[in-house]
């Protein structure tokens, strides 16, 4: 009776393929999720480093503006 447990098998292992490849779908859309997240915390560290060097500049300048009011007086 060999033969009558074939068909189980290959129906298995065409599962198996089947689940496997769902599988690797997922962990794809995963990794293209994880892609998406890793974009925006780029963008969202690169404008948090241009307001804090706008920041940086205006206080650069509020102080250098003091220094030469200082002076005057």
């Amino acid at each position: 009776m060999p033969s009558a447990r074939r068909p189980q098998q290959l129906a298995v292992l065409a599962l198996c393929g089947a689940l496997g490849v769902v599988g690797l779908a997922g962990c794809e859309t995963t990794q293209e999720k994880a892609a998406a997240q890793r974009a925006q915390s780029e963008r969202i560290l690169d404008a948090r480093a241009k307001r804090q060097a706008k920041k940086k500049h205006k206080n650069h300048q509020q102080n250098r503006e003091n220094k030469h009011e200082k002076g005057k007086g």
